[in-house]
């Protein structure tokens, strides 16, 4: 056979096989992995990618009558059906008869599981065909990672009642687990919430199997009650300025900031106690899922070993006392949020692990980010912030180290 000259002719050769596959099933499967490595090499809005592409497919084979040139692209037409030309595919005479089951499913049950510390949620749903011939009962699972608050991965298969109950049994024998029935409203908005940000993705996440389902996917989630995004979706809005005083006296009243002396500091020591507040407030703020009560060891490791170096210029007085800081805050949102006694002192213990690494990067300054270095230089020289003559000359004068710097 000839070298295919086009992507359209390399799909069509890669699809020469689909009539001989069993089930609906199976072709749609085998449709979404095609159209995975259209997703995978787009550089930004994947989703659309997608769909030009298969607006493009249809209609450079529009006149193909081959029996696997109009199964693919009733395939294609069921997985994109916003694709202009999708709702103009037939079935063409030589058509595998389950090819009228493509896309009939109906679901038959949703569920979340996920750590008591909120870093990542898995939504699970069922489906099943309305004929025998679309194939078995199947899954989709997509994991939700709160702290980058992307769809970090998805999977579609089966058998679906053992993929369940693995889920099940697995957060059952882990402590730090849970598992519920969930709404199918509520995953909709929220797997595709997220799953909107993760298409504009430069980079795709490492392995897993998102850009070979990513089709499949999207077609299972408009099955689902809701809308894509949907506001009541659990998305915590970043804190407003009232709220984040209340948060500060509330926390400043607790015990857990009474156990650490975080009560009583001196006037000396509270510019830098107030500062250190803002910046875990600041972090919460900065991320899709903002919540300033959600810490684990995780989001502690994130935030003393890379957040707080890109984002802010610490003194040695701040140094000092942020990882108390942390300490008391993530004790008090964890009794706040009704986490066992084992998760809160887990993360305890996984911050004093941190302090170390915390410190060293501090001294090296190696993580700042070239606007934090250069604030950092600033402050060394002397400079007031606030005075625009003091500011000015410095930037003249430190014109080639802010632009030549290859940080």
């Amino acid at each position: 056979m000839a070298t295919p000259q086009t992507p359209f002719e390399a799909v069509l050769h890669a699809a020469r096989d689909v009539t001989r596959l069993d089930s609906a099933l199976d072709a749609e499967m085998l449709g979404a992995a095609l159209l995975g490595s259209v997703y995978a090499i787009a550089e930004s809005d994947r989703e659309t990618a997608v769909r030009e592409f298969v607006t493009g497919f249809l209609a450079a084979t529009s006149r193909r009558r081959s029996a696997a040139a109009t199964t693919i692209r009733a395939v294609f037409a069921a997985l994109v059906p916003d694709a202009e030309g999708a709702g103009r595919v037939r079935a063409g005479a030589y058509t595998p008869s389950w090819a009228a089951q493509l896309g009939r499913v109906r679901l038959t049950g949703t569920w979340a599981y996920g750590d008591v510390y909120g870093d990542q949620t898995s939504y699970l749903a069922t489906f099943a065909y309305d004929d025998v011939e679309g194939g078995p009962e199947h899954a989709l699972v997509a994991l939700v990672d709160h702290n980058i608050g992307i769809t970090k991965d998805v999977f579609v298969g089966g058998p679906a009642g053992r993929i369940v109950e693995q889920a099940r049994e697995i957060c059952t024998e882990d402590e730090f687990t849970w598992f519920r029935t969930e709404d199918p409203a509520r995953m909709h908005a929220e797997v595709s919430r997220h799953l909107a940000i993760t298409d504009q993705l430069g980079e795709l996440p490492a392995q897993g199997s998102l850009a070979t389902d990513r089709a499949l996917v999207g077609a299972r989630l408009a099955v689902l009650p809701g809308r894509p995004g949907a506001a009541d979706a659990g998305e915590v809005p970043p804190a407003s300025d009232e709220e984040r005083t209340r948060l500060v006296r509330s926390f400043l009243g607790s015990p857990e900031a009474r156990r650490l002396g975080l009560d009583a500091v001196t006037d000396a020591e509270l510019p830098s106690l107030h500062f250190c507040l803002g910046l875990l407030l600041d972090h919460a703020a900065s991320f899709p899922d903002a919540d300033p009560m959600r810490w684990s060891p995780t989001v502690a490791e994130l935030f003393l070993l890379d957040w707080v170096h890109r984002r802010a210029v610490l003194d040695m007085d701040d140094a000092a006392m942020l990882p108390r800081v942390l300490r008391g805050w993530a004790a008090y949102a964890a009794r706040r949020r009704g986490l066992p006694d084992a998760a809160a002192r887990r993360t305890d213990e996984a911050i004093g692990e941190l302090v170390p690494e915390f410190a060293r990067l501090y001294s090296t300054g190696e993580r700042r980010s070239p606007a934090t270095a250069a604030v950092a230089q600033l402050m060394a020289d002397g400079v007031d912030p606030d005075d625009p003559a003091a500011l000015d000359a410095w930037i003249e004068a430190n014109r080639h180290r802010l632009t030549d710097d290859p940080a």
